[in-house]
């Protein structure tokens, strides 16, 4: 069994900052890629920001300059630091893990989620 579990989110006001984490736990070998997710109310789930084990990154052009993702594949986390925090910002966030489990099968894997929410 592999959980992801999320924590940071919060209300602030624009401009703002939060730093969300996420840490993977369970029976895994070895996790590829690691993502945060967003979904508001009405949307489409959508990539935020993406990290591989060798530290590349990839961002959402409207996030780009503002957040940056960051990994600890010691301790199977990852954690995302947001700046200039911005009311469009306000979703539901979410962990992603693409990981080999002990069964040697690749899954991906969600958590639960944590809300921010940036008012103006």
């Amino acid at each position: 069994q592999v959980q992801l579990m999320e924590s940071g989110g919060g209300l602030v006001q624009a401009g703002g900052s939060l730093r969300p984490t996420c840490v993977a736990s369970g029976r895994f070998l070895t996790i590829n890629s690691m993502a945060w997710y967003r979904q508001a109310p009405g949307n489409n789930r959508e990539l935020v920001a993406e990290c591989t084990p060798s530290g590349a990154t990839v961002y959402a052009d409207s996030v780009k300059g503002r957040f940056t993702i960051s990994r600890e594949n010691g301790k199977n986390t990852v954690t995302l630091q947001m700046l200039n925090l911005k009311p469009e910002d306000t979703a539901v966030y979410l962990c992603h893990a693409d990981l080999w489990d002990r069964n040697y099968m690749q899954g991906q894997y969600w958590g639960q989620g944590t809300q921010v929410t940036v008012s103006s």
